[in-house]
């Protein structure tokens, strides 16, 4: 398997190394972001992804998964003035977090490629847009933020929730890896990144929580202290 030619999916830059080989799967660290990814020929079908979302059970109103998102729902909602609107991107068959933004009067439109395929969703430009556990599944992250940039409006706030990947220790061990879904791990440097490319500031308002707000000015990384 030739590692040498892969591009990076997220910056889109050459440099790729072979990171680790776990469990019969090739992972992939690019020197220039700090991205781990999946490589390229061991990505799971359609068919495999369905499958495996449509084990999730992400009821809307189970309230252990309310809390779970409550960790990007709570600053977020702290962010927004009132009434905005919003689009759940890859919201699954159980969209909880819509329905908590709806709750405290913002309007969300859904999509997800499976089980809310609306076109007509991509075609809008919101005041934020939400990805709960979302990007880690992007098998293009480069096109998908880049699509994700034409949808917000100017000083709209991009708000994802990913577990980052800090430990390259445990990296074979970690659950988050074990999904087959899983195709690609952030790490701050990696959000900065993409921050840069598309002139957006980034702020990490929680653990594993990241806003990329639309402004004109340069990027900037903000800590929970303000610094």
């Amino acid at each position: 398997m030739r590692i040498s030619s892969v591009i990076c999916p997220l910056c889109r830059e050459g440099g790729a190394r072979l990171f680790a080989s776990v469990d019969g799967r090739d992972y992939l660290r690019c020197e220039n972001c700090q991205a781990t990814f999946l490589h390229p020929d061991q990505r799971p079908s359609r068919e495999v992804e369905r499958h495996e979302y449509a084990q999730h059970r992400n009821r809307p109103g189970d309230p252990a998964y309310r809390a779970f998102l409550a960790q990007l729902a709570g600053p977020l909602l702290q962010r927004l003035a009132p009434a905005r609107s919003g689009l759940d991107y890859g919201c699954g068959p159980g969209p909880a977090l819509a329905a908590m933004l709806q709750e405290a009067g913002h309007h969300v439109t859904l999509y997800d490629p499976f089980f809310h395929p609306d076109p007509r969703a991509l075609e809008a430009r919101y005041d934020f847009i939400t990805c709960t556990e979302v990007v880690e599944h992007f098998h293009e992250p480069a096109r998908e933020f880049a699509r994700l940039a034409t949808m917000l409006k100017p000083g709209g706030l991009l708000a994802i929730q990913t577990c980052l990947q800090t430990n390259d220790a445990r990296f074979a061990r970690w659950n988050y890896r074990r999904d087959p879904t899983h195709v690609v791990f952030y790490r701050e440097a990696s959000f900065l990144r993409i921050a840069r490319r598309h002139d957006w500031i980034m702020e990490i308002p929680a653990p594993n929580v990241v806003f990329l707000t639309r402004e004109t000015r340069s990027p900037l990384l903000i800590y929970d202290d303000g610094t």
